[in-house]
């Protein structure tokens, strides 16, 4: 089989070129890139992207800089040229699974394709992943090589692109424990998890009863934690008790009873103890608090 050759423009690049060629790579375990503009040779690729003044997927052209673009999300989110190509094929890139194929597009994709249209409704502010991409490319000041440097930010967006797509699996299977978690709360209020898993969203999205979730440490002990009021605020449902902000060992057993409670954070959003049983009574008296 020959080598695909993927065309992209040359000179200073983006996140949406470079992360699409990271994608690509995905798919294509070796192709021949090229970096140009120059119209003869990009009417020769197999795959264009973000040059070329075309999308149409048939024929693997994938710019969006054409007059109109190349659609929008239902969100009203316009499609770079990563989006463009995770449209094609993100659904391979997961294995087929479709949550995940989505959950990166709303996660990662959308927000590169965000910045990169200028579409900057909902995206915060401060150095984000384009901008730290953007920082590959030489400075002013230096006399880099625009096409290595491209190949090394490339190989930087494929790390991060293989780490987000394994976050956001992780998160997908979590979900479905933690609902089952919430389905078999005895009480409502306090939500047990048999090993840790990223609980949060879940909660936030299935349950308004849950104040406190209580889960086992890495170390072998057990945590309870507050829910925050909002996703990531700092305010929660319901604190822990106010006496026992910021006390270990023996002071916070003499406070709260338990012989084997072990600490409590002084933000009253964590404390913990040697065993399950313990923890649980923690959560008890939290609870009525």
């Amino acid at each position: 089989m020959n080598d695909k050759t993927i065309v992209t423009h040359n000179g200073n690049f983006h996140a949406d070129d470079v992360f699409s060629v990271a994608a690509l790579k995905c798919i294509f375990p070796t192709f021949n890139l090229i970096r140009t503009r120059d119209d003869e040779i990009i009417s020769q690729a197999d795959i264009v992207l973000d040059v070329g003044g075309e999308y149409d997927p048939e024929t693997g052209r994938f710019d969006h800089h054409q007059r109109g673009g190349a659609g929008a999300r239902e969100d009203g989110i316009p499609y770079s040229s990563f989006g463009l190509i995770w449209k094609q094929y993100g659904l391979e890139i997961c294995q087929g699974n479709e949550a995940l194929a989505k959950s990166v597009d709303a996660g990662l994709i959308s927000t590169i394709d965000a910045i990169d249209c200028g579409h900057v409704e909902g995206v915060s502010t401060g150095i984000s992943l384009s901008h730290t991409i953007s920082m590959f490319n030489p400075t002013w000041q230096e006399e880099g090589d625009f096409d290595a440097c491209f190949n090394e930010a490339v190989e930087f967006a494929s790390r991060v692109l293989a780490r987000f797509i394994a976050s956001a699996n992780g998160g997908l299977s979590a979900k479905a424990i933690v609902a089952k978690a919430i389905e078999n709360a005895e009480d409502p209020r306090i939500i047990v998890l048999e090993k840790y898993t990223p609980w949060k969203r879940t909660v936030h999205a299935l349950s308004e009863a849950a104040l406190f979730v209580v889960y086992p440490s890495q170390t072998g002990q057990w945590r309870i934690q507050t829910v925050p009021a909002e996703l990531g605020s700092f305010e929660d449902r319901k604190s822990l008790p106010k006496a026992w902000a910021g006390l270990n060992g023996a002071a916070l057993q003499e406070v709260t009873g338990i012989e084997d409670a072990m600490f409590c954070h002084n933000g009253l959003f964590i404390a913990g103890s040697e065993s399950f049983a313990s923890t649980m009574k923690m959560a008890a008296l939290a609870v009525e608090a």
